[in-house]
């Protein structure tokens, strides 16, 4: 099997210092680029209201027995498979989360949403915009449809689907 290696292009700043499942949504976040990444690669950025943020869950683990699980550890929910989950401890261990642009300025950019504890390693920064994500074949599991509530899903993709939104 090929491996890849990666090379952060800055670091999360949270008040998180622990990947606790709730109320990430109401988390606002730094991350703070390295050189050779300066302020000239977020120009342009503050023009979006949204991006996707790529980052490696440096602190998590995994093991194959984290294969399947109950979503959240809620019993109340069937197990799932890990690629049907948004838990921390993946096989390749990289987070993705869409979050809300409050502020460019230098190399730093300040969000809210985004899932990702301190000191944590930014791999990438893609803006987002809403016809580049297909809002009208979304849909959750029946019995999690709530699942994503407090997490940085329902309430940021919500504000970033208004309409009339010209962004």
């Amino acid at each position: 099997m090929t491996s890849y290696e990666m090379t952060p292009i800055g670091f999360v700043r949270s008040s998180r210092a622990l990947a606790v499942d709730d109320d990430w949504n109401n988390e606002t976040s730094t991350i703070d680029l390295i050189a050779p990444f300066d302020a000239r690669a977020l120009q342009g950025l503050h023009e979006f209201s949204h991006a996707v943020i790529v980052f490696a869950f440096d602190k998590a683990s995994w093991d194959d027995l984290r294969m399947a699980r109950h979503p959240r550890g809620n019993e109340a929910w069937p197990e799932v498979g890990i690629f049907a989950q948004r838990a921390k401890d993946r096989p390749n261990r990289i987070g993705v989360s869409t979050c809300r642009i409050l502020g460019v300025e230098g190399a730093t950019v300040r969000l809210q949403g985004l899932d990702a504890i301190d000191g944590t390693p930014l791999l990438d920064i893609k803006p987002t915009r809403r016809n580049s994500v297909p809002v009208a074949l979304w849909r959750n599991p029946v019995g999690r449809a709530n699942s994503c509530k407090g997490i940085g899903i329902s309430s940021s993709m919500s504000t970033y689907m208004q309409p009339g939104d010209p962004r």
